[in-house]
């Protein structure tokens, strides 16, 4: 006889101490609805079909034996046994007759809800099993989830398939992965009202940077339709991280987006309220080009989101006494309009990292760039292609090959966990071949395109994630080398070790490294890469063509205007570098081109001059106040006072490169202050390159009008040598060693001492030329930034001599 008490429990009766009873999905949804839609989360109500219920159905049946005899002696890794076994095991469970009073408490509770959401409430059917979402293990997608189920008979007919889905191929081998006994992983039964993001949007979340495991951000994927496109990775989702650190202190905007191709929406079939529930009962449609050149959802809704996040981990921290970053799934229902939680479960991969250990892998070498896609995790992987293009030819793989497919399910975990690498042509960061990936530690790339056509079988191959977001394929086996360090072993010597970076997507992956601030954030590679465009050609359209005005219309289609995609696409891009440092100073340097290079950009050629020597020509503070480009600073100053004022990264610091004379500085600094860049307002401190020899011969004038001075060694060499460093035939002579270039580096650091100002050095020095180093700490220097590949060997070479310094022999 059943006990509906130990059958049947609601959400508001159940929280995260039981997942013995109802499995993680349940416990967790049930933590949720209890206490948090008291502070705005919103969460569906539903009840849970406990584990006890799964118990007494299969002892009702004497199911337990023929299960034994099914899977008792199974042998995980070879497939063909795994496919027969499971599917008998499966047999038993779908014949089992489920128990009279069981069925009448299940539809009792399904009366309850529709007299909640009225009779025409659809619903969602969730497997959650009782080992699910744990610390080591997700479960994620092992089991079955039925959707949109109206109808009493389509709810038990839902309920059985759910439970015979405990002995998926999939769920069996990942059981065996991890440890857990088949028999003693039993299934409860998530049934909840259906959110309908068919007609809305939906995706997965993360409470950290899931390549990275970089704390500070919120990671947030979307896409049109129902949720199984983004994980299963059929379609490349819009993406978006929000700063957590700014958003606790009331700032509101996005940190970083980026706009997938959305290609498919998943909706639901007309085949649905059957007693058997076809299987074909969702079905991809294509989306609208207006649909896919937009975002998803909006900035407020992305809003929405990561206070749900923050909510979520935090109350999922307090609870656990330590920080315990999350994995979300969410839907907006485009009926209400709402956003609802649907599932929180516990970050595995990432937040498992031990902290103290930094692993950065290198390439050695390069070769041709076979094909490129999203990058998952930092490592590199090498081996011989293998495409595989159905699941039924699995079996051709071997350990150690590049497994190369159009996309994954979890039917493939058997033999992904032996690649060197995994290529997919489809999905996001967060589809399941990303997951699989991350948790075995085997790099990826996803959303290739055509890695299947591109790729050939037996093809030597390079895969490497550890260049920023983007993933590359290379040609052949290349060298590489991984840098371990025990970050607790390592000290902070008194000069500050900075580090310079100018591509955002390096950011998150180099926030581990000990330095103290970013030194030189260039913007010159958001500009060439992610915008492509010379401002003036934005403020300007009218003194371009058609076909160059075109090319910006199709740049610029998911914003407001052109000018609007300049500004949020620069500060996002600086804001990213700035926040993976955050709250130490991030140093950012206004656009500093030559006149080459900015022709270089679209539309560049209407307004650029031709120079015959472009590296002392018409660059740097020279061009900010001039008519020929003030309105493309003016966009730059736009972009740089949003990422403090409205973004709130107020640890960004502005530096002005190649300031000729004092006046040339006053003029900036009078034109910063007319876009609302003042020197002292909101705290912001502007800093000058020290890269001209009038900047230390005048070093005082110099400091009465900037913050701080950090030397740029490169062009410093240049002007006091003589030598045009872009020349390869005098290239013998720039050697920043020269004893009159020290004797520059001595002058100004001394001068900015003199002056109470911040000396620092930016250039290559530093980087290139340990003795470089050595030189610069001994005259005093504050602080050092350097490119992130030096930072290690520097730091411990600078506490040597420091040491050295303090007690001689």
């Amino acid at each position: 006889m059943a006990d509906v008490q130990a059958h049947i429990r609601w959400f508001n009766e159940i929280g995260i101490d039981d997942v013995p009873l109802v499995g993680g999905k349940n416990a967790s949804l049930g933590e949720m609805y209890r206490n948090l839609t008291g502070t705005g989360v919103r969460v569906p109500n539903g009840f849970a079909v406990t584990a006890a219920a799964y118990r007494y159905v299969l002892d009702h049946n004497d199911a337990w034996p023929l299960l034994h005899e099914a899977l008792d002696g199974l042998d995980p890794g070879d497939i063909g046994d795994l496919q027969a076994r499971g599917a008998r095991a499966r047999a038993i469970v779908h014949g089992c007759a489920l128990p009279d009073d069981l069925k009448a408490a299940i539809l009792e509770a399904y009366a309850r809800l529709r007299q909640e959401y009225g009779e025409g409430v659809s619903l969602a059917v969730r497997s959650s099993a009782t080992a699910e979402d744990s610390p080591q293990a997700s479960f994620a997608g092992q089991n079955d989830t039925y959707l949109h189920i109206s109808g009493e008979e389509a709810l038990l007919s839902a309920y059985q398939r759910c439970l015979a889905s405990n002995f998926t191929d999939r769920s069996i081998h990942y059981k065996y992965d991890n440890g857990f006994d088949y028999f003693k992983v039993h299934l409860s039964v998530v049934v909840m009202k259906m959110v309908r993001s068919d007609i809305g949007a939906s995706g997965v979340m993360f409470s950290l940077d899931t390549e990275t495991g970089f704390r500070d951000v919120v990671f947030i994927n979307a896409a049109l339709g129902l949720g199984e496109n983004v994980v299963q990775g059929t379609i490349d989702p819009d993406s978006f991280h929000v700063h957590k650190p700014s958003f606790n202190m009331g700032y509101r905007t996005v940190l970083k987006r980026r706009l997938g191709s959305k290609e498919k929406r998943m909706i639901f079939t007309d085949t649905l309220n059957t007693a058997n529930i076809a299987v074909e009962y969702t079905k991809n449609i294509d989306t609208t080009p207006d649909e896919r050149n937009r975002f998803c959802i909006t900035d407020a809704d992305v809003m929405v989101l990561a206070d749900y996040a923050i909510k979520v981990e935090n109350h999922y921290s307090t609870k656990a006494g330590f920080n315990k970053p999350m994995d979300m799934e969410w839907a907006k229902d485009g009926i209400d309009g709402q956003i609802y939680m649907v599932q929180a479960r516990p970050e595995t991969v990432a937040s498992q990292r031990q902290g103290a250990m930094l692993e950065i892998y290198h390439l050695k070498e390069r070769s041709a760039v076979l094909l490129q896609g999203n990058a998952v995790g930092t490592r590199i992987g090498a081996g011989n292609v293998r495409v595989i293009d159905d699941v039924a030819h699995l079996s051709d793989f071997r350990p150690g090959e590049v497994l190369v497919a159009d996309t994954t399910t979890p039917d493939w975990e058997p033999v992904m966990k032996t690649a060197a690498a995994i290529v997919t042509n489809r999905g996001g960061r967060t589809c399941h071949a990303a997951i699989v990936s991350r948790e075995l530690g085997i790099p990826a790339i996803v959303g290739s395109g055509n890695g299947t056509g591109v790729l050939k079988n037996g093809q030597a191959v390079t895969v490497s994630c550890a260049e920023g977001e983007t993933g590359n394929v290379y040609e052949g086996i290349l060298a590489f080398d991984v840098q371990k360090t025990d970050l607790s072993q390592l000290g902070r010597p008194k000069t500050e070790i900075m580090m310079n970076l100018g591509n955002p997507d390096q950011a998150f992956s180099l926030a581990a490294l000990p330095v103290d601030g970013i030194g030189l954030a260039r913007m010159e590679f958001i500009i060439n890469e992610y915008i492509k465009v010379h401002p003036m050609a934005l403020s300007h359209p009218e003194q371009v063509d058609e076909a160059t005005r075109a090319k910006i219309a199709a740049l610029s289609v998911a914003f407001d205007s052109p000018e609007d995609f300049f500004v949020k696409t620069l500060s996002e891009g600086v804001a990213t570098i700035a926040a993976a440092v955050y709250p130490k100073p991030c140093v950012v340097r206004m656009s500093d081109f030559k006149s080459n290079e900015y022709a270089s950009l679209l539309g560049g050629v209407f307004f650029e001059p031709q120079e015959a020597n472009p590296m002392i020509g018409f660059r740097g503070a020279a061009r900010y106040a001039h008519p020929a480009y003030a309105d493309g600073f003016a966009l730059e100053c736009a972009a740089m006072k949003r990422v403090r004022d409205e973004m709130g990264l107020t640890n960004v610091k502005l530096m002005i490169p190649f300031c000729r004379r004092v006046q040339e500085g006053e003029k900036v600094l009078a034109a910063m202050a007319g876009h609302g860049l003042k020197r002292g307002d909101n705290g912001l401190e502007i800093y000058v390159m020290c890269e001209i020899p009038n900047n230390v011969i005048q070093i005082d004038a110099f400091a009465r009008l900037f913050d701080g001075f950090s030397i740029g060694s490169n062009d410093l060499t240049q002007l006091t040598l003589g030598v045009d460093r872009d020349s390869e035939i005098v290239a013998f002579d720039f050697d920043e060693r020269d004893p009159g270039v020290k004797e520059m580096l001595r002058l100004a650091v001394a001068g900015a001492k003199r002056n109470g100002r911040h000396a620092g050095i930016c250039g290559q020095a530093p980087s290139d030329y340990p003795e470089m180093a050595e030189y610069l700490v001994r005259i005093g220097i504050d602080s050092m930034s350097l490119n992130p590949d030096t930072v290690l060997a520097t730091t411990r070479r600078v506490l040597a001599l420091e040491q050295t310094l303090q007690n001689p022999a």
